[in-house]
Parts: structure tokens; sequence; C-alpha cells
């Protein structure tokens, strides 16, 4: 704060969101490749969901303006959020607001598979919900599908099944869709990874993290998305159609610079690891 408490990135940049996206680029798996920072998890999936559009717009797709999410989510408390979000409760109030979206089924092999009924065959089942929606709305009309890697405040903490999002991301190149992964929650080191989808070994197009980046020192987000996304804003418009005042802020980005450096400097995630061991054992 001493050396710089504040500068608009719509004119300076800073070494401390510098060093902060660097980290993230080099962490994130897959083709992620570029970082958008923001104040916290309900923007970070406003971003995204402005991203996801204006990236259709750029490669002349205008139709594309649908999005598909999950029952029994949460995505954050802002109309867009609240539009892809799947708790009834929250949105009921302002549902008349809200943006058109639909919903599928949510990854739920507990409560929702049926008898006899493997993993791997519920997976698949309630995966292709989503390529079933895809073909009713239209192939054309469909921006992205969004889901949080591992369920969270709406239908508690659920991992999904192995093969589920290696389906899903499947259904998503098939049809140009894009895949955003909410990992406000999960994301971090939540699971013992850094990013939660690290242990699906898919790529994602856009992933949204928060709360644990900063851990609470300070309120900050971040949108990380593939060259790809950024080369099509690049070589089209131009500028990406969206901002805050206090995004990128260098008072935040250095909190969760100095956060993320100390779990990686005391081994933070492999001790995750060690306690959700022990944490299952005790509970099973």
């Amino acid at each position: 704060m001493d050396s710089l408490a504040f500068a608009h990135t719509g004119f300076f940049t800073t070494e401390s969101a510098e060093k902060l996206a660097d980290l993230l680029q080099r962490a994130a798996p897959g083709k992620i490749s570029m970082v958008y920072f923001v104040s916290g998890g309900s923007e970070a999936i406003e971003a995204a969901l402005k991203m996801a559009r204006q990236y259709h717009l750029e490669r002349d797709e205008k139709e594309r303006t649908h999005f598909i999410a999950r029952h029994q989510s949460y995505h954050g408390n802002t109309i867009g959020a609240l539009s892809v979000g799947g708790n009834v409760w929250r949105r009921e109030p302002f549902k008349e607001m809200l943006m058109p979206s639909t919903h599928i089924a949510p990854c739920y092999f507990y409560r929702n598979s049926y008898a006899g009924e493997s993993e791997n065959d519920y997976g698949q089942r309630i995966a292709n919900e989503l390529e079933t929606e895809i073909v009713r709305l239209g192939p054309k009309k469909v921006a992205a599908f969004i889901a949080e890697t591992v369920g969270g405040a709406t239908a508690g903490v659920i991992p999904p099944v192995p093969g589920y999002f290696k389906r899903i991301r499947e259904i998503c190149n098939k049809y140009g869709v894009l895949l955003i992964l909410d990992e406000v929650m999960c994301g971090m080191g939540r699971t013992g990874s850094l990013f939660a989808y690290e242990q699906e070994q898919i790529d994602a197009d856009i992933v949204c993290v928060a709360k644990g980046l900063g851990g609470g020192y300070q309120p900050i987000g971040a949108v990380l998305t593939t060259e790809k996304i950024y080369r099509a804003f690049q070589e089209g418009s131009g500028l990406f159609q969206h901002g805050h005042t206090y995004m990128g802020h260098p008072t935040a980005c250095a909190a969760a610079l100095a956060v993320q450096k100390k779990v990686q400097n005391n081994n933070l995630l492999d001790l995750v690891c060690k306690r959700g061991e022990e944490l299952n054992k005790r509970l099973r």
C-alpha cells in the first residue's frame, strides 16, 4: 500500500497483478493463458458470462445468447449469476428480472442414481442431458454451459463422478459451446489441487475463482481463459466490453499473491490431501 495503493487498469498495469497472473497461468491446467482480475465471485461469474457472449459475437455467431446450467447450483447474487444459478429461493424475488437460461440435472449420484446403476453409467446419462438440451434449444443458440466443478452452497459438497466432465467436454466441443467452470468455492486448493478440475483431466474455456484466492485478506476474484478466446477479442473488436473501477486492484493482488506463495512454500496442498484422507477415514 505504501508503494501503490490504487491504479486504474484502464491506464496502468501493476507488478502485483502481473505476478499473480503469472502464478495462476503457470498453475492452471490445459490451455488457460490469460487472467482477468475482479473483486469477488459474483463479479467473476458476470464477467465470464459476458466474455462468453462477446466471444461468439466476435466470431459472428450472434444467435448464441442462451446459457445452460444445473439445478441446485449457486453462482452468485448478481442478476447474471442468479440467472444461471439453480437456487430457487434466491431466484424467486427477482425471477422477472433474470435473463433466459435453462437447467439440467446436477451430478448427484447418491440421491439420483437408479438402482444398480454404476457411477460411470450414471455420469454418462446425466451428462447426456446437456446434449439433449442443446439440441432442443438449437445448437447455434447456446453460448455456454456453466457448472461448479464441485457442488457448493446450494446442494452441499458434491464431487462429480468419474467421467462426467469428460463427457460434458465432448458435448461442448461437438456443438461449439463454451465450458465455464465455477471454482469460486471449490478452487484454490480446497480439493487438494489448486484447481479442482485438474483432477477431471479436462480443458476448460473459462474458469472463475475467488474466495481462496485471497484467503479473506482482500476482496478479489479472477476469470481465467484461453488464448483462443483472447485472440478472438484482440483480432476482432480489440476490447472486452466490460470493466469495474477496482478490478485488478494492486493491494488486493498483492495480498492474494502473498496467500498463494504461502500455499506453495508451505506445501499446503499436500496437507489438504493428508487431512482429507484422515477426515474420510474417520467419517466412514
